[in-house]
């Protein structure tokens, strides 16, 4: 009896890709036909009002404005340079060695959000932690929305 000595080799499975991509596209087109798109051409943002009565003056508030073009004002005083290290540096001057000076933040509705960041980052590198926004009363943007006569 001759002995076989030649080994029988077994092809490996292989898996098809072709139903996987199939369904992968009718996946596809399905969430292109249900996926709504939405623009925003433009955000319109009304500032905050406040209905509480006008805060009293404290001995320690530095008030810094922030107008529409990114200028600083810091007590009734125009800072020329527009950079966080010239405001940080009139803040401490300001300030003092009092590091518990609340810092009111009065901003231009117009005011870019990066100038009204440079004012926070300015106060963390003093260390002045104490910070807060002013807003308008609700009578005082009724009186600013009505036409001057």
């Amino acid at each position: 009896m001759p002995m076989n000595f030649r080994t029988r080799r077994q092809e490996e499975p292989e898996i098809n890709l072709i139903p996987f991509i199939d369904v992968l596209l009718v996946i596809l087109i399905f969430l292109m036909l249900t996926t709504t798109y939405a623009k925003f051409t433009e955000l319109k943002i009304n500032l905050p009002t406040a209905n509480a009565q006008s805060a009293k003056p404290r001995p320690k508030e530095l008030v810094v404005l922030v107008t529409a073009d990114g200028r600083y004002v810091l007590n009734q005083r125009v800072l020329e340079a527009r950079g966080v290290d010239t405001l940080a540096a009139a803040l401490n001057a300001a300030a003092g060695p009092a590091k518990d000076t609340v810092i009111v933040v009065t901003a231009d509705a117009s005011a870019t959000h990066q100038s009204v960041i440079n004012v926070m980052d300015a106060a963390r590198r003093v260390g002045l932690s104490q910070l807060t926004f002013a807003t308008q009363g609700q009578s005082d943007a009724a009186a600013a929305a009505a036409p001057a006569q």
